[in-house]
């Protein structure tokens, strides 16, 4: 388990070449937020993660080993409460978190992230009124 790759997993490479050949910049494995968001859009405040199938409990694809299986449960139990913390975290910070699957497909994940992140960019800051359309 130990040679189990943490960051830059195959599925996070794919979203972040799409989201880069669509002309987004980012920031990977933000070191300073809570959770060391995935992919993180500073200024928009948006953190992402992608949620690998079997530390996450995916309903789809999520398996419990047969063997020490309560330390399994317990472990497994536990990411998905630090997820859970996590995301309260970073929404107290006035971040939004979007977290998909590792078996999403990557075009589809990088549209919503897309259009969640032109929303939040669009958005006018902490009551602004915006001075498009004056």
């Amino acid at each position: 388990m130990s040679r189990m790759r943490r960051v830059s997993t195959r599925p996070e490479l794919l979203v972040r070449q799409e989201l880069h050949r669509r002309g987004l910049r980012f920031r990977i494995n933000h070191r300073t937020l809570p959770g060391r968001p995935d992919i993180a859009f500073t200024r928009a405040r948006l953190a992402i993660f992608i949620d690998g199938c079997f530390w996450h409990q995916c309903p789809e694809h999520g398996v419990m080993p047969k063997n020490n299986r309560e330390w399994w449960q317990a472990k497994l139990r536990r990411n998905i409460e630090r997820d859970e913390e996590k995301d309260a975290e970073l929404s107290q910070l006035g971040w939004e978190v979007l977290r998909f699957w590792e078996h999403e497909d990557p075009v589809t994940v990088a549209v919503e992230i897309e259009r969640v992140w032109r929303e939040r960019r669009d958005a006018p800051a902490d009551g602004a009124r915006s001075r498009r359309g004056l």
